[in-house]
């Protein structure tokens, strides 16, 4: 797996996915030419946690790609690799993606986490001039919390209990909190 990612990013790729096999000199490459990672690791931790969703060889095989992918996002970390937060769940697991932090707090600090998922996406996407920080002149997406997450990263995992609100593009999509009405329109869903 190194070998495909270091020929894509000699031939000028800018971002590697799902690399959970990555090794140093691959992520000293990524570093040097200015590569972004997007890691997904809790897909393999959430899928054995599901009696009967995997057959027992490929939940086997999911434990070593997650311990693979924790090293994998320590060497790119200690690398000065940036890392963006990507989650790759189908079907009922979707809403198990906030789990990421937690996995990837064993190696991240909550503010490297935060990152991971605002401010270096955006420069991957090349956005970076309008999105990703709170700050004049930028579209203002926004989680309003009860709590730190620089404090406790795992408040992200139970949006029942810690989100407030949400913001999109200046406008309030969600709230639970009477000082700040909804102003936006109910999105339409399609999946019940």
């Amino acid at each position: 797996m190194p070998r495909c990612s270091r020929h894509a990013i000699k031939n000028g790729c800018k971002g590697i996915e799902h690399s959970n096999f990555l090794d140093e000199p691959t992520a000293k490459l990524m570093s040097g030419k200015g590569a972004f990672l997007t890691l997904t690791l809790h897909t393999y931790a959430e899928m054995n946690d599901w009696p009967g969703y995997l057959p027992p060889e490929s939940a086997k095989k999911n434990s070593v790609v997650l311990e693979a992918g924790i090293r994998s996002l320590k060497i790119a970390s200690e690398a000065g690799v940036t890392i963006c937060f990507g989650t790759d769940l189908l079907g009922p697991l979707g809403s198990a993606q906030t789990r990421e932090f937690r996995i990837r707090s064993e190696v991240l600090s909550p503010v490297d986490l935060l990152r991971t998922a605002t401010v270096n996406p955006a420069r991957m996407l090349r956005v970076g001039d309008r999105f990703g920080q709170i700050k004049p002149g930028f579209v203002a997406d926004l989680l309003i919390l009860k709590s730190n997450p620089l404090e406790d990263i795992t408040i992200l995992d139970s949006p029942d209990k810690y989100l407030f609100a949400v913001m999109k593009e200046g406008r309030v999509y969600h709230s639970r909190w009477s000082k700040l009405p909804v102003d936006a329109p109910t999105p339409v869903s399609f999946i019940q």
